[in-house]
């Protein structure tokens, strides 16, 4: 495995994605949906943490996304499973299919 040389943060992998981040972040949220040290938490202060997503991560998540989509049924069951904020869940489902 190569060294881990740089790090995007969410809100620019969702840009890059074109994804919702709420919906990214509530993904990433539980460590175990993405391999171990995929998910990077980088400290810009006492209080002050932003996450961030290495290549690797990027692409496991990019892929899991492009799986669910299938089919609306496989998406609505990935979100259910996979986010546990029903009003984001709601939203999500609500807006229309890619």
């Amino acid at each position: 495995m190569a060294a881990v040389t740089h790090v995007c943060t969410v809100d620019y992998v969702a840009r890059m994605l074109g994804e919702d981040v709420e919906l990214l972040e509530a993904i990433i949220s539980n460590e175990d949906n993405l391999t171990y040290g995929n998910i990077v938490s980088v400290y810009a202060g006492a209080d002050e943490t932003v996450t961030a997503l290495t290549d690797d991560g990027i692409a496991e998540l990019k892929d899991m996304i492009r799986d669910a989509r299938i089919t609306t049924k496989t998406w609505h069951e990935f979100l259910d499973d996979f986010v546990d904020d029903v009003d984001l869940v709601t939203r999500i489902k609500a807006q229309s299919p890619r």
